[in-house]
């Protein structure tokens, strides 16, 4: 009952920080331009202070080095299924489900859950996720879903790999998975600055998306949204189970897995579905919605697996 208690409560705070993130912006208080402000302090500076924190207080275990390649199985199972589902109706709701079903948010959702919940091995893992999520979301999903619609626009391998070293998390990724590999320590100063300040990480992260956060629903899209978000999180819970029972880690990295499978979808989602002259109020609606059912479902996912 205790660690029950426990899990409700943080899971409740967390809630209340991105509730709070929102009534704030309604009251004028902060404005939606501030998301990327705030944005700009969580990608650049607290989370990947965080990374270097979480990393330098594990010893790495090189095996782990293959979440990378569950980050992207997981992206190409997700786009494949985005495909598959649409083969009846036309390129461009193919290509959008492509986009829309896939992709997870990690570094300003799911890494708050898990840097609060478990400890540096969890961070780690999902860390390393995270960078094989990174390499489809950056690009290689838009590409594949660009072909399918027939627009013939392309995004090249060069392309790719500057836009993730563009990104500090990435950056921040590769850096400290080397050094843990090689088993080099930083000094303890700079662990210590990293560790302070990536302590705020998780509120930045949640109370910008109070502030991102809005529902803008028009009535002919409810179904649409329905299915799509039906089709994300029943393939988390198989994702999830598969995690827990089927992978050949520790308790704590396969209790990582768990909840990076039911993670948000990607929030660059919407910007692509731009560049695919799709549909972006809809998909920035689908995109909010996977908010609310991710902190739902991550919350009864802590609750069985802790």
């Amino acid at each position: 009952m205790t660690g029950l208690l426990t899990v409700l409560t943080k899971a409740f705070a967390f809630i209340m920080i991105i509730v709070t993130g929102y009534v704030l912006k309604k009251k004028g208080i902060f404005h939606a331009n501030d998301f990327y402000l705030i944005s700009k302090i969580v990608i650049r500076i607290t989370l990947p202070c965080a990374i270097i924190s979480n990393f330098s207080n594990m010893t790495m275990d090189n095996s782990l080095l293959l979440l990378c390649l569950v980050g992207i199985a997981a992206n190409v199972i997700m786009v494949t299924l985005g495909f598959v589902v649409n083969l009846k109706r036309s390129r461009e709701m193919r290509a959008f489900d492509m986009v829309n079903v896939s992709g997870y948010n990690i570094g300003n959702f799911t890494l708050p859950f898990v840097q609060s919940f478990l400890g540096p091995v969890g961070f780690a893992a999902t860390s390393l996720f995270d960078a094989g999520n990174a390499i489809m979301c950056t690009g290689v999903t838009y590409t594949l879903a660009s072909m399918t619609k027939g627009t013939g626009e392309r995004t090249s391998v060069g392309s790719v790999i500057r836009t993730l070293f563009s990104s500090m998390p990435f950056d921040a990724y590769v850096l400290m998975t080397l050094l843990a590999v090689l088993r080099i320590k930083l000094p303890e100063v700079v662990v210590t600055y990293a560790a302070t300040i990536g302590n705020a990480n998780a509120f930045l992260a949640l109370f910008m998306i109070g502030i991102g956060f809005e529902l803008h629903m028009e009535t002919e899209n409810l179904n649409h949204i329905v299915r799509v978000l039906a089709l994300r999180y029943g393939m988390a819970i198989l994702l999830a189970l598969a995690a827990y029972f089927l992978l050949p880690f520790s308790l704590e990295v396969r209790q990582a897995m768990t909840l990076v499978a039911f993670g948000p979808i990607s929030s660059v989602a919407t910007a692509f579905t731009g560049r695919l002259n799709g549909d972006v109020e809809l998909s920035s609606a689908i995109n909010s919605f996977s908010v609310v059912l991710s902190i739902i479902t991550i919350t009864i996912a802590l609750i069985i697996i802790l």
